[in-house]
């Protein structure tokens, strides 16, 4: 029983050291890195642009986000990236972390489509913007088709795209349905889908709290998807297909 007693007693304390840490050290660092960073790619990315180089500040931030937050990162499927071909990623959306897991471990160039609210935010906007990232504007559909035209451009030369098709972050856990945006674009440009699922991003960072639970994200990356046979009349097809593929690697955990 004093055993028990103890192991209460320390994981409470666990949490609060972790809290502490997070508010007066990690948020701190970790904003004075964003800042950085970001005036590191308004300047790189004009001079580099789609190059290792001008990318490497915000692939660096990424994982030095991961490391300062206790979170362990595994990636399985590198091998079904092919790093001269342009493809279309699509993935499930679990939390705000997931961005720096694709950011810091997706081998690709790729450009986000990203809500414009997010153009708002101080030195990030700027920096999204000098990078070439797609704002896709939600106002209307065909503010939101001048969006997805831009980013056909952008798929050229092994430069690729990542879209979480859901459109917004789950509140449970659960996958929700897929938007058609992702699968018209490459559709259209006939480009490969490459599926991914991300696991564990959720139990750390859950949209329903603000509070961070330090821990261990998995990103299993799928092989490509020819979409030539659904075309022309079988993208929901398609889409049904990736969503199922996205969700098995979920409902084995």
């Amino acid at each position: 029983m004093i055993i028990f007693a103890e192991i209460y007693i320390l994981l409470p304390m666990k949490q609060i050291l972790f809290t502490v840490y997070f508010w007066l050290i990690a948020v701190p660092v970790l904003c004075a890195a964003t800042v950085v960073t970001a005036l590191l790619t308004i300047v790189l990315s004009p001079l580099f642009p789609d190059s290792k180089l001008s990318y490497f500040p915000a692939r660096s931030w990424a994982r030095f986000v991961c490391f300062v937050l206790f979170v362990r990162v595994k990636i399985s499927g590198m091998e079904h990236i092919d790093p001269k071909q342009s493809y279309v990623f699509v993935l499930n959306h679990q939390s705000y972390f997931d961005i720096f897991i694709v950011y810091g471990w997706l081998p690709s160039i790729f450009k986000w489509i990203m809500k414009s609210e997010l153009r708002k935010i101080p030195f990030v906007g700027l920096a999204c913007q000098a990078a070439g990232h797609i704002f896709i504007d939600r106002s209307s559909p065909v503010a939101a088709s001048k969006s997805v035209e831009k980013a056909k451009e952008q798929l050229q030369h092994g430069v690729s795209v990542v879209v979480f098709p859901e459109g917004t972050r789950t509140r449970d856990g659960k996958m929700q349905p897929f938007k058609r945006g992702a699968f018209r674009i490459a559709a259209d440009l006939e480009l490969p889908i490459v599926t991914a699922t991300l696991i564990g991003s959720y139990e750390r960072f859950p949209r329903t709290t603000s509070r961070f639970t330090p821990g261990k994200v998995e990103l299993r990356i799928h092989k490509a998807i020819d979409v030539k046979p659904y075309l022309p009349d079988k993208i929901s097809e398609l889409i049904d297909f990736t969503w199922k593929e996205i969700n098995s690697e979920l409902v084995t955990v």
